[in-house]
């Protein structure tokens, strides 16, 4: 109805063809707020529940191993684990820090060990702790870190399938536990997600 306004009036269609193709695109779009522990899964790509997920269930199996209550029997205190490195090997960008961060979280919030900070998280505290010495009355003091009992590392991988529009994408999570003193794996997980898309 508006196009056949505007012709009449004289308007070439290329500029009645361009009014319209801006009239549709300057459509607003709906957004709204929702619970951030809904899934909501727009691709079969790794996302945000992955995360949570995987990481909750990789701690509890580890957990679930004799490693921390045969320590904490023998040290009289829980341990301390320090995360090395967890690799993206996957196809698509992965966030790792979240997932890192999902799984620290989860030992956390099971009460069986401690964290130290590792790599440029634990110079910065270090850089910290001696502008400390130099400027504060309370001060920290250096050679005082708790030293890492365990070391956490892993990898993300995943396979691909696909024909035409349908598509099985398949994640693996590897992760494992070793001892800092003996260098003994104490414990070896793994996680597997597949998705389906048609």
């Amino acid at each position: 109805m508006k196009a056949l306004t505007l012709l009449k009036k004289g308007m070439p269609v290329l500029m009645v063809a361009s009014a319209l193709v801006m009239t549709g695109c300057a459509s607003k779009p709906n957004i709204s707020r929702v619970d951030v522990d809904k899934e909501i899964a727009l691709s079969d790509r790794w996302n945000d529940k992955d995360s949570q997920l995987v990481a909750e269930e990789m701690i509890n199996d580890m957990l679930s191993f004799p490693w921390a209550r045969d320590f904490e029997m023998n040290n009289n205190r829980r341990p301390a684990i320090i995360i090395q490195r967890i690799s993206n090997k996957s196809h698509e960008h992965i966030a790792v820090d979240t997932f890192v961060n999902d799984v620290k979280r989860s030992i956390i919030r099971s009460g069986r060990a401690n964290f130290v900070a590792g790599g440029e998280e634990r110079q910065r505290i270090r850089d910290e702790r001696q502008d400390q010495e130099l400027n504060s009355r309370d001060a920290k003091k250096q050679a005082n870190e708790k030293a890492a009992d365990f070391a956490l590392s892993g990898s993300i991988n995943s396979i691909v399938d696909q024909y035409d529009d349908e598509r099985v994408t398949f994640y693996q999570v590897d992760m494992k536990l070793v001892d800092m003193e003996s260098n003994i794996e104490v414990w070896n997980g793994q996680k597997k997600i597949k998705k389906y898309k048609n």
